[in-house]
């Protein structure tokens, strides 16, 4: 596992585009790993989804912050790769 990721390694969202800059760890400091909509204060929301759940809940999360369509399709196809998933 690297260190630093451009993409959360839960659901694909650019990093960059997450207003909260990362999910947090439990301690409140941000993990840079995953964004803050698939890991908050150190647990995961919806720890039972399956990788096909949150790409549905991807579709439309990325969409609402003006990710375009085409790439809302290509960042969710590519969940299952993701480190969370492996």
């Amino acid at each position: 596992m690297k260190s630093s990721y451009k993409n959360c390694q839960s659901c694909g969202m650019p990093l960059k585009k997450d207003p909260k800059g990362g999910g947090s760890n439990a301690a409140g400091t941000i993990r840079h790993i995953y964004c803050s909509l698939c890991f908050e204060n150190g647990k995961f929301p919806n720890p039972d989804w399956t990788a096909d759940q949150l790409q549905e809940f991807v579709k439309v999360n990325l969409k609402e912050i003006g990710i375009p369509g085409f790439l809302v399709a290509w960042i969710s196809k590519g969940i299952p790769q993701l480190e969370r998933w492996k």
